[in-house]
């Protein structure tokens, strides 16, 4: 396996390590889109959130909620925009699961996490869609 996250993570390649903890890595992007622009990656490799087993999830989101700490003290945003792009089609160019943390500020250009779709193209109603997910959950 040749993973760019990876080998970040084993300090094979230079890194802008900001926080590091028996479950997460934390770096500054190399490529940012805000001042502070965060990565925040579990030491595991791991493709998706859908891979994250159930034990991993509190340490790993207590080590992005300590980031988001240390930004906020550091940085003093305004606020943040925490995204995933979860799978390809999402816009997820490395296969490994990564947490954007960025911070934001008035006039900053940036829009909501609603804007990343620009013209949403619904093929099901709502409550069609509720429905189909109720149906399976019950």
């Amino acid at each position: 396996m040749d993973c760019l996250i990876c080998s970040l993570i084993k300090k094979e390649k230079p890194v802008y390590l900001i926080y590091e903890d028996d479950a997460v890595f934390a770096f500054l992007d190399i490529f940012p889109r805000a001042i502070g622009h965060t990565i925040v990656v579990p030491k595991r490799h791991m493709g998706t959130v859908l891979e994250m087993k159930p034990e991993e999830m509190k340490d790993f989101w207590l080590g992005v909620n300590t980031v988001l700490e240390l930004l906020q003290k550091i940085i003093k945003p305004q606020g943040f925009t925490i995204g995933v792009n979860h799978g390809k089609v999402s816009g997820q160019e490395i296969e490994h699961l990564h947490i954007h943390l960025m911070p934001r500020f008035e006039g900053d250009g940036g829009g909501s996490i609603q804007s990343v779709i620009d013209t949403p193209r619904l093929t099901k109603a709502v409550a069609e869609v509720y429905e189909e997910i109720k149906n399976q959950v019950n």
